[in-house]
């Protein structure tokens, strides 16, 4: 749809738009980033903590799981542990850019004046 007048979209408001969301997916980014989350395994025996962008941060073990012949039980608490702190933080993601990083397609602009709206 052509604007009233024939006129084409205004590119300076559609520029400082796009500038204004990708400030906002930065600022989201950088809060993610300083965000931890934890996720844990064996009842709470193991627990990963990680920052949003997934970086392991701290990863916590009760003695009482620790056994010199079965390191294989404890390896996998150790995989569940992180697995989960990262899923966690990947929700975190979604729910926090979701709507800036593509969560439902392509923010909403407005009427652009563009062909085919």
């Amino acid at each position: 749809m052509v604007q009233p007048g024939g006129g084409m979209p205004d590119m300076q408001q559609i520029l400082q738009q796009a500038q204004q969301m990708q400030e906002q997916l930065a600022s989201a980014q950088e809060e993610l980033a300083n965000t931890e989350v934890t996720g844990t395994s064996g009842g709470g025996l193991v627990t990963a903590t990680v920052s949003g962008s997934m970086e392991l941060k701290n990863l916590s073990i009760d003695p009482k799981i620790v056994d010199p012949e079965d390191t294989e039980t404890l390896s996998d608490l150790v995989v569940a542990a992180v697995r989960d702190a990262n899923h966690n933080a990947q929700q975190l993601t979604e729910d926090k850019l979701g709507p800036l990083a593509g969560g439902g397609g392509m923010p909403d602009l407005g009427n652009l004046g563009l062909p085919g709206q």
